[in-house]
């Protein structure tokens, strides 16, 4: 029932947005996470895979405001899946490459203690959600987010490209894109070892920024 709220006001709120979706640049060239993550899969995951929800997602938009004028709920409601993956695909990725870089550095004094708090230890944190990521059955996301309520950090997973928030109302802060584009072309089906390297870029500024903003 709580998944389903929240998707329903992602697409009340789809349906109040009339300005098209732009495929975010990124902060760094598509070789600067090199060798964790290569050019070539750079290049393709945002140019070609994000590109491609930004893209479908301002085309389901534009049907839902043209159904939502005529009163057309038959296709409101056959929009969701389309409102849902590509729009979960904009946000997750829109995240994603903020979350990384070449020169993460180390969590926030704040974020550490609140890590240490809630998993015992940063190397805790990081192999609890390693563990979740490479578990993700088919495709997905893991994620460190922040529950405002019980105001705590906390590991969760999603299927496909359900984005976190509008699925478990955790506060994402780290992703982990676990879909075999992210990583296929260079770790092939070892994702294990994809999910084990991604925290040498692992942008810890912007996590915890992200933390302390959810904070708020």
């Amino acid at each position: 029932m709580f998944a389903s709220r929240r998707i329903g006001n992602l697409i009340r709120m789809a349906g109040a947005s009339r300005q098209k979706h732009t495929l975010p640049e990124l902060p760094y060239k598509y070789s600067a996470l090199e060798p964790v993550i290569s050019r070539e899969i750079m290049a393709l995951h945002h140019s070609k895979h994000h590109a491609t929800y930004v893209a479908n997602l301002n085309v389901a938009e534009e049907k839902l405001a043209a159904a939502q004028a005529k009163g057309d709920i038959d296709t409101v409601i056959n929009l969701a899946p389309a409102l849902r993956f590509n729009g979960g695909g904009h946000i997750n990725h829109s995240i994603f490459w903020q979350n990384l870089s070449a020169n993460g550095g180390k969590p926030s004094d704040q974020l550490t203690k609140a890590i240490n708090q809630d998993f015992g230890s940063v190397e805790n944190m990081k192999n609890q959600l390693a563990a979740s990521s490479v578990g993700v059955q088919g495709s997905g996301w893991g994620w460190l987010g922040y529950n405002k309520q019980m105001k705590k950090l906390q590991i969760a997973t999603c299927s496909n490209q359900d984005p976190l928030q509008a699925t478990t109302g955790l506060v994402p802060l780290f992703g982990v894109d676990v879909w075999e584009h992210a990583y296929y072309l260079q770790y092939k089906n070892v994702r294990a070892d994809y999910v084990k390297a991604i925290f040498d870029v692992a942008n810890w500024t912007d996590i915890s920024a992200r933390y302390e903003k959810a904070l708020k």
